[in-house]
């Protein structure tokens, strides 16, 4: 009894004082909360599939919704066991949704192989296992396309095939039109070929801003594609500016536009805690303490997302932002309200 109190009054502390959830809580494979889908995973780690067929069956046409569950699922069946989906293929031949996970695991699985590791960082062996797994995984994105060709969930596994094998621009953009014929404002479709436009895969920092730009001008309102140009920009900058770029009035209108079509957008958009995250991340690097915790604050206990997913301490490091952030925004001031000290706003 003697320490549970100790407990309770921290619980206590986090939950009055910043609203915030202690490191032990945090889900380091999902960006939000998803309570069918984190059912679905624990049971494929059970050995069960049928909880995960049911995602799909219920997801319908939603392709946001298919392209996450695909996603989430392939991570699990390649980084731990996949005799949950071999399971599934047996009891179902020909089942469209477990072809689809297949394809997504296949090309994950790839990339595991790889490791996050720099070129000149991964080794020959890395290297031939990577690209041997996405060689292969052409048969298995065909077939998934074949069972089910108004979907575009397939495609989007190529787009990380494409990145990887390095495929010419032309072959992407041939990609891209087949994409947007089936889903013209598909959320991971447009992220995932945003990255194949950047400077250290495919494409330059011109191409990676103008294909963001493109993409958002063209979007509906609340379809979460206006925070494209951040993301573009941060692929773009992070690395060359401190607090001073993120700072800049072009880059705060970015976030601003972000955070007016996230405000739009249906809240239970599979991919709005995505954008949440990388919000919060941005307004916490502009001094914007207590609008960056009411991000944190909607997906507070998940980690995968941007630019968390960059790190190799990823819940450490999400952890040191999110803390930082709530501490600072006990004492930020209004704007326009006097500050004891003329750099109290903008020292992040």
């Amino acid at each position: 009894m003697a320490l549970l109190v100790p407990a309770c009054l921290l619980l206590l502390w986090y939950w009055l004082g910043y609203g915030l959830l202690p490191l032990r809580w945090q889900n380091s494979r999902l960006a939000g909360p998803d309570a069918p889908l984190q059912r679905a995973c624990r049971a494929a780690n059970r050995g069960r599939w049928e909880p995960a067929a049911q995602l799909f069956e219920n997801a319908g046409q939603d392709w946001e919704r298919r392209s996450l569950y695909a996603q989430r699922l392939g991570y699990l069946a390649a980084r731990r066991s996949d005799r949950w989906l071999k399971a599934w293929q047996e009891a179902r031949p020909g089942d469209p949704d477990a072809a689809l996970v297949v394809a997504r695991t296949r090309v994950l699985y790839a990339w595991k192989l790889r490791g996050k590791a720099l070129a000149n960082s991964t080794s020959r062996r890395q290297f031939e296992g990577f690209h041997g797994e996405l060689l292969a995984s052409q048969d298995d994105i065909k077939r998934a396309l074949a069972l089910r060709p108004d979907d575009p969930t397939p495609l989007v596994a190529e787009i990380w095939r494409a990145l990887g094998l390095g495929y010419p621009n032309r072959e992407m953009r041939t990609l891209w039109s087949e994409i947007t014929a089936r889903a013209p404002h598909h959320f991971e479709a447009h992220s995932s070929a945003l990255q194949y436009w950047t400077a250290k895969w495919r494409g330059s920092k011109r191409l990676a801003r103008e294909f963001a730009e493109k993409a958002a001008a063209a979007a509906p309102p609340g379809s979460l594609l206006a925070v494209l140009p951040v993301i573009a920009w941060y692929e773009n900058h992070a690395d060359e500016l401190g607090d001073a770029g993120f700072r800049s009035p072009q880059v705060r209108e970015l976030v601003d536009t972000a955070l007016a079509d996230a405000a739009l957008a249906d809240p239970d958009h599979p991919r709005l805690p995505e954008v949440l995250h990388l919000l919060a991340y941005f307004l916490y690097r502009q001094g914007r303490y207590k609008a960056a915790r009411e991000q944190f604050r909607q997906v507070d206990g998940f980690t995968e997302a941007l630019p968390w997913r960059y790190s190799f301490v990823k819940p450490l490091y999400y952890r040191a932002v999110r803390t930082k952030t709530a501490r600072k925004a006990l004492t930020e001031r209004r704007p326009g309200s006097p500050a004891s000290h003329p750099t109290e706003m903008t020292n992040g």
